[in-house]
């Protein structure tokens, strides 16, 4: 299961919250591979079509790391929020991935 913070969005704004801070960017990172026993099982599942549940669950599993490494990242400045979260992804050889997970760190009061 996923989880998120609930002091994240895309957006540049929270609303009900008031920038108090910023703590520039922040990111998290990582270079992923294929197995080679992951690349057989999701071949099959591409010859019956639909969706690849192995690679699905790998990117998964990437988005959530860095997400989670982009927020240590922030609480370590001392942000209690991020904001305008993107995920970028560049495939730097064949079957070899990076995920970045990047926003802005600030810290958040709520708004009278």
């Amino acid at each position: 299961m996923s989880m998120t913070h609930p002091l994240t969005t895309t957006t540049f704004e929270l609303p009900g919250y008031r920038v108090v801070k910023s703590f520039g960017v922040v990111r998290g990172i990582m270079v992923r591979s294929r197995s080679v026993i992951g690349n057989f099982g999701a071949s099959i599942q591409a010859v019956f079509g639909g969706n690849i549940s192995l690679y699905t669950s790998l990117c998964e599993r990437a988005r959530e790391d860095t997400f989670n490494q982009m927020l240590t990242h922030a609480g370590e400045l001392g942000a209690n929020a991020v904001i305008g979260v993107r995920y970028d992804a560049t495939e730097i050889a064949p079957g070899i991935t990076e995920v970045l997970c990047y926003g802005t760190a600030v810290f958040v009061e709520k708004s009278n």
